[in-house]
């Protein structure tokens, strides 16, 4: 994170000075902006030094650079726990090994993995890419629930490739690939499934002068 000029250190005789509710006060002299930051015990941070006059804005200074390197850190973690994971089938797979490895498949994607899901075929097997298709489709239905297809499957020489991506739509639990539905008790009607809309994230707002 780069440092900012803050309060004596900024070198502009003029500045476009924005207050801590990021409302625009105009173009203000260094010493009056200062003064204005100084009342309010807070600092004049100089948020935009390429523009005519540079932006300032009052703000807490060690507050902004705290919030800034929280945010830094958990996009960086975000990075590392997001990884690209890979599982091969073959296009005549048993049935018990089709749905132990379509269960690991589920788990790398609730875990917030990517998974890159490769049909290998062998000898006159590439002859036949609709096996492999048909493989690929009942795999990306099986794990709908908590996924989606973010590369479409496309031959590769030998190999067919699909990519699948964690779907954060998905609210409801899921049902693992095998895994049989509760049975509801005597009596009781099965309770409908209620699908939540995700809740929309506020974005930050962005004070912009003219120059």
């Amino acid at each position: 994170m780069s440092d900012h000029r803050v309060n004596e250190r900024i070198r502009a005789r003029e500045v476009r000075l924005i207050d801590a509710e990021g409302k625009q006060l105009g173009v203000k002299a260094l010493p009056e902006a200062l003064s204005v930051a100084r009342q309010l015990d807070l600092d004049l941070v100089e948020v935009a030094p390429d523009a005519n006059p540079p932006v300032c804005r009052i703000m807490d200074y060690n507050r902004f650079k705290y919030e800034t390197a929280q945010r830094a850190k958990e996009s960086r973690k975000k990075a590392t726990n997001t990884s690209i994971k890979e599982m091969k089938y073959r296009p005549k797979i048993g049935t018990g090994d089709f749905t132990t490895k379509t269960k690991q498949v589920s788990r790398f994607l609730e875990d917030g993995h990517k998974v890159k899901v490769t049909i290998m075929f062998r000898g006159r097997e590439v002859s036949h890419p609709e096996l492999g298709m048909k493989l690929l489709q009942e795999l990306a239905e099986q794990v709908s629930a908590v996924a989606k297809v973010e590369a479409a499957p496309k031959l590769d020489g030998r190999n067919m490739t699909m990519v699948l991506a964690p779907d954060r739509r998905a609210r409801q639990p899921a049902r693992r690939p095998g895994a049989e539905p509760a049975e509801p008790e005597d009596g009781a009607a099965p309770e409908a499934e209620v699908v939540l809309p995700e809740a929309g994230t506020a974005g930050e707002v962005v004070a912009s002068a003219n120059a």
